[in-house]
C-alpha cells in the first residue's frame, strides 16, 4: 500500500518531458530489435546486459559510450548494423528514459 502511495504521488511529480519524433523513432527500434530481453528500463527487462535507465546522465558514460555500444556490439552484444540516424535515435530515446527517471544514480 506504501508503494501505491508513493508511486501515485511522489512517483508523478517530476517535471514533464514530452518525447520528440527522434526518440519515438528509437524506442520503435529498442522494441524492433527487442532490447529489453536483455536490457532494463525503470528495472523492467532481462539481466545479461546493464540497466539503461539512467546510463545517459551516469558519470563516464552518455552519448559517446552509448554509441560505441550500438555501434559495434560487444562480446554479449550484436552489432544491429543500425544506419547513423537510427544510432541517433536510440540514443535520443535513451536521453529520454533518462530524463524521466525519478531517481538519478548519484555515483
Amino acid at each position: 500500500m506504501i508503494y501505491t502511495i508513493v508511486v501515485y504521488t511522489i512517483g508523478t511529480t517530476g517535471p514533464l518531458v514530452i518525447m520528440n519524433e527522434k526518440a519515438k523513432n528509437g524506442k520503435l527500434l529498442f522494441q524492433k530489435y527487442n532490447c529489453t530481453s536483455c536490457h532494463q528500463l525503470y528495472g523492467l527487462g532481462g539481466y545479461l546486459g546493464p540497466e539503461l535507465t539512467t546510463t545517459m546522465s551516469q558519470n563516464g558514460k552518455g552519448k559517446d559510450y552509448a554509441i560505441a555500444f550500438i555501434k559495434s556490439g560487444s562480446q554479449r552484444m550484436p552489432d544491429f548494423h543500425l544506419s547513423e540516424t537510427e544510432q541517433n535515435d536510440l540514443v535520443e530515446y535513451l536521453t529520454y528514459v533518462d530524463a524521466t527517471a525519478q531517481y538519478k544514480m548519484t555515483n
